[in-house]
Parts: C-alpha cells; sequence; structure tokens
C-alpha cells in the first residue's frame, strides 16, 4: 500500500474510532442525562403515556393527572393553583418539569426512577398500568391557608417549620402563579402564559422562600450575634454593655445610631437581654466588634448559613462576607451591610434555638408511595449541626420572649401560649421602604413551630414599615393555625 492510502486508512479508522467513543457515550455514558433534559420530546410522550404520581397535602392532591383524549393522554392539574405553586412548581409539556417538587422529584413523580426499577418490572410482568410514585408532604395546610391569607397581597414569603424533625409545615411566597396555565395541552396558550409570567416585573415565579435575590436579614440576625456572644462565655443575658444613642465606628467617619436617637439604657449601658427586647442597634454593633469577625462568621456557620440544603429543591445559600473589616463587622452583626439570608434559613435559625440547639435538615416529603399506598419510603428526620449549647439556647429562648412580651414583638403574642421572637427592619435600597421581618417560636418550652416573615418594602405600610407592625401579626396567625388557637 502506497504511502498517501495509508495516511486515508489512518484518517477513516480514527474517524471510526471516533464515531464508535461518541456513540458509545451517548448510549451510555450520557444517556440519563440527556432522557431527563426537560425539553427531550420523546422523554415527555413516555411519561406523558403514564399517569403521574400525585403531590398529596394532608390526604389531598395539590397536583394529578387527569385522562385526556388527546395525543398526550394524561393533562396534569393542580386544584389548588396558587396556594401551593412554590411547593408543586409546574408540570409542562412544552416547558417540562419545572421548579417546585414537580422538578426536584421528577424522576419519582414520572416513574422513571432507579428506586422504582423493580416496581416497574413487576408492573410489565402482570400486566398492570405503570404509574409514578406520589409524594406525600409534611405542609400543614391550615398553617399554609393562614401564611397565604395573612401575607395577602404584599410581596415576600412565609416559612414554618417543625423545630424537632425539620418537617417544613408552610411555605409561601408572594405573589404566586396558577401552575395549571403551564399545564394545558394548548402550545399556544401555554408560551403566552410563560412569556406573561417572565415578563411580569413582580416575578411570580421565584420561591422568595428559598430562593430568588436573597434578603438582608435585618434585626432578626442579632439572634445570631447574641449567640455568639452567649457561647463565648464572656457574656450573659444580663451581662450590662454600652448602649449610647451613636455607636462610633473606627475606621470611618460614618457612625450607628439607634433607631430613635436615644440611648438604650440609663448611663448609655443596657442588659443584652433587654437591648434584644427593644432592638437596640449600638448595643449589638458594640458586641459584634466584641465577639470578632472569625467567630461571628463561625456562629453563623453553626447555624447552616453557607450550607447547600435541598428539602428537595435546592436552597439558595445564605451568606455573610468572608472579609469583615470592624465597620462592617458592626453593621453585620445587626443584619446589614451584605448579610444575605432566605427566609428559610431565618426559620432554621428560630428552630434552633427551640430545639435545645439542634439544627435539623428542613424537608418537605414525609412519604413517597406507590399508586396501590405502599410506602417506598419514609425519609428520616436528620440533625445538620449542634449550633449552640441548650444552655444557651434557654437564654435565647428566655429573650426572645422578653422580645414579644415587652419589646418590638409585642404583635405576635398569642392568648395562653408563651412565644417566643424578634422582629427585624431592614434597610436594602436608597429610596425604597425597608422590609420588614419577623422570626420566632412556638410554644416557647417544647415548641410545635418555628416561623419566618418577610414582607418586601414594608408591604402595606410602606415607610411607616417596622417588623414588629408589618410581619409580627402574620407569624401569629401561622402559629396559631399550627397550635389550634
Amino acid at each position: 500500500m502506497n504511502a498517501p492510502l495509508r495516511r486515508l486508512s489512518m484518517v477513516v479508522a480514527l474517524l471510526f474510532t471516533a464515531l464508535l467513543i461518541s456513540s458509545t457515550v451517548i448510549q451510555f455514558a450520557q444517556a440519563k442525562s440527556l432522557d431527563e433534559r426537560p425539553g427531550n420530546r420523546r422523554t415527555l410522550l413516555a411519561n406523558y403515556a403514564r399517569e403521574r404520581g400525585q403531590i398529596l397535602v394532608g390526604g389531598a392532591p395539590v397536583a394529578k393527572s387527569v385522562a385526556s383524549k388527546d395525543e398526550l393522554k394524561w393533562l396534569r392539574t393542580y386544584p389548588e393553583g396558587k396556594l401551593y405553586a412554590h411547593v408543586t412548581g409546574f408540570y409542562s409539556f412544552t416547558y417540562g418539569a419545572g421548579a417546585g417538587l414537580e422538578g426536584a422529584e421528577n424522576p419519582l413523580l414520572s416513574g422513571s426512577s432507579d428506586k422504582l426499577f423493580y416496581r416497574r418490572v413487576s408492573d410489565i410482568l402482570t400486566g398492570k398500568d405503570q404509574t409514578g410514585a406520589s409524594l406525600e408532604l409534611t405542609i400543614n395546610p391550615k398553617a399554609q391557608a393562614a401564611a397565604d391569607k395573612a401575607l395577602g397581597n404584599q410581596r415576600g414569603a412565609v416559612v414554618a417549620l417543625d423545630p424537632r424533625t425539620g418537617e417544613v409545615l408552610a411555605l409561601v411566597s408572594h405573589p404566586s402563579y396558577n401552575p395549571s396555565v403551564l399545564s394545558s395541552h394548548d402550545t399556544a396558550s401555554v408560551v403566552k402564559a410563560w412569556r406573561d409570567l417572565n415578563d411580569d416585573p413582580t416575578r411570580p415565579m421565584v420561591d422568595r422562600a428559598i430562593a430568588g435575590n436573597l434578603y438582608p436579614p435585618g434585626s432578626t440576625f442579632k439572634l445570631v450575634t447574641a449567640a455568639a456572644a452567649l457561647q463565648s462565655g464572656k457574656f450573659t443575658e444580663e451581662s450590662q454593655i454600652p448602649g449610647p444613642a451613636t455607636l462610633d465606628l473606627p475606621q470611618t467617619s460614618t457612625n450607628l445610631p439607634t433607631d430613635d436617637g436615644q440611648p438604650c439604657g440609663p448611663g448609655n449601658k443596657v442588659t443584652l437581654k433587654h437591648a434584644l427586647e427593644i432592638s437596640c442597634n449600638t448595643a449589638f454593633g458594640w458586641l459584634g466588634m466584641q465577639i470578632g469577625a472569625d467567630d461571628f462568621r463561625s456562629q453563623a456557620a453553626k447555624f447552616g448559613i453557607g450550607d447547600r440544603v435541598s428539602i428537595p429543591m435546592t436552597v439558595t445559600p445564605s451568606s455573610v462576607p468572608a472579609q469583615l473589616n470592624e465597620p462592617q463587622l458592626a453593621q453585620s452583626a445587626i443584619g446589614q451591610y451584605d448579610v444575605r439570608v432566605t427566609p428559610l434559613q431565618v426559620a432554621m435559625i428560630s428552630a434552633a434555638i427551640a430545639n435545645r440547639g439542634v439544627v435539623m435538615s428542613p424537608h418537605l416529603v414525609k412519604k413517597v408511595t406507590s399508586s396501590d399506598l405502599e410506602v417506598l419510603d419514609e425519609p428520616p428526620a436528620k440533625q445538620l449541626s449542634q449550633a449552640i449549647s441548650a444552655d444557651t439556647a434557654s437564654a435565647l429562648t428566655r429573650m426572645m420572649q422578653g422580645v414579644v412580651e415587652n419589646g418590638t414583638g409585642t404583635a405576635a403574642q398569642i392568648s395562653g401560649v408563651a412565644v417566643a421572637g424578634k422582629t427585624g427592619t431592614a434597610q436594602h435600597e436608597v429610596g425604597k421602604a425597608p422590609h420588614a421581618w419577623f422570626t420566632g417560636f412556638a410554644p416557647a418550652v417544647d415548641a410545635k413551630v418555628a416561623v419566618a416573615v418577610v414582607v418586601e418594602d414594608g408591604g402595606n405600610a410602606g415607610n411607616e414599615a417596622a417588623g414588629g407592625r408589618v410581619a409580627a401579626p402574620i407569624a401569629k396567625a401561622v402559629m396559631q393555625a399550627v397550635l389550634g388557637k
């Protein structure tokens, strides 16, 4: 064979080898990921050929499939519409399984999960119609409805947790949307609805409870600062600390004032407990600088800040800046500067205090069941960390009770129930009203529910907003719903 033919044969051999390798990679290594792509028409048609599993709250479906007479055979419907939109997400032939549990647990709901392999084989052998698995959620329907009603037409989010288990009892984000407009089999109407939702400046499809543009937590973050101070052993709830009308910050000409321009106590001194009750900025700014940046960040991390959490939807990690000089540390200690959190994270902080310092992994799915109600999976409660000692948790609980009984959080009081809480008013953009926050738990001893509420831009109160006035009544309504009060 002459040289040109040898070179040509080598090129052809290389091309065949490359083709063999690429086809092998596609058919084996990439097959699963390609099948699971939201826009894969072949996979969607196969999924629509079998009934998709239900999503259940309190035994009632909030997402289910009904028989259809068109090519797709099944139509996904959402009986509760907007109330559970950010929990369920949507399932669309045009846009695939998006957001919420529809996206996060699509393999289980569609019946394609490896966990259902033996059941699929059994169904094939017995001639039984294949169906997806159903998800029974941890949501308390009364708490969800109370959160939705109390938040009303205001933008923001509400999260409620069971401190003992991490079960998500309520997850509401406003504004919301109706997932049914995306599940329709009318492609033109689905495309229009998709464009309208994505063009809406209020971003109704963003789950503000766990994602989106995170919020400055304002004074709710003083719980983390107080926890770090108590854990250090250098302070108790009765320690006298500086609380002047204005705190002189080093390295800058900008100082930190109190909200009303008055000292927080006689002689510019205040106890740590009373400083939390009245939410004294200068006391906590000073306290943050005494704790130091490393210990401050370390305490935040123990509460889960910075962790990647799945409920099973992915939760955007909350954050504390990696580098803090003293003025920045003072501002961060009161929940300002560049501290950013999700409402879920703030609820986890309160839940940990209520649970003797233990942070439980938040989760939405209580059980995974087959079409014949066989329990396929029942995820156990999981501990994430021990954020603080039991003694520190008890001290913080007493301090938070003071906030609700005598301080800025009196609007969260529930007759006959001891409530622990903390308000927050978070500055964020020049010219915009502050976000209003409340977080807390009830009962104060052996808590059954921990909650966090954020109302964007002061809600209906606008520039007159404060956490105690705007957010605390919403939290109260949710706690009452869980406790049956």
